[in-house]
């Protein structure tokens, strides 16, 4: 969570209240029956009335919209909530390019609410997280 707090010369008193934190740990599943909370994403976005990621406030903030992957036993990656050619949302990790983005799977319908579920999709294939905390930025 440090790190989206600290990118370099951003005003974060200037984001509009519909800005959230949310955390994502993984939900059960073969190798994790119970889930982890060390295995996630803790990522920055606008979220409309009903939970869902405003792509109109995205787009004026956009640099505001930041992601940490993180696992344990291995450094935190660190990069951006981006919206791909369709309307598609993913985290972009690569700025360069070379290296894949992972995608929400329905991000663009999916809530954020706590409790819920979502899926991205990795370099391994789907995986589901629990939405297991969304706080004012």
């Amino acid at each position: 969570m440090k790190h989206l707090d600290h990118p370099e010369k951003l005003d974060w008193a200037k984001l509009p209240p519909a800005f959230r934190r949310i955390r994502l740990e993984l939900a059960r599943e073969k190798g994790h029956p119970t889930g982890s909370a060390l295995i996630g994403y803790t990522f920055v976005a606008p979220l409309d009335a009903d939970g869902r990621i405003d792509p109109n406030l995205w787009h004026q903030y956009h640099d505001f919209c930041r992601v940490v992957r993180f696992r344990p036993d291995e450094a935190d990656d660190i990069g951006h909530l981006v919206r791909k050619p369709g309307g598609a949302w993913a985290f972009r990790y690569d700025v360069g390019g070379d290296q894949a983005d992972e995608t929400g799977y329905h991000f663009s319908s999916d809530q954020f609410i706590i409790g819920d579920y979502v899926s991205v999709r990795e370099d391994d294939g789907l995986h589901t997280f629990q939405v297991a905390s969304v706080e004012p930025v």
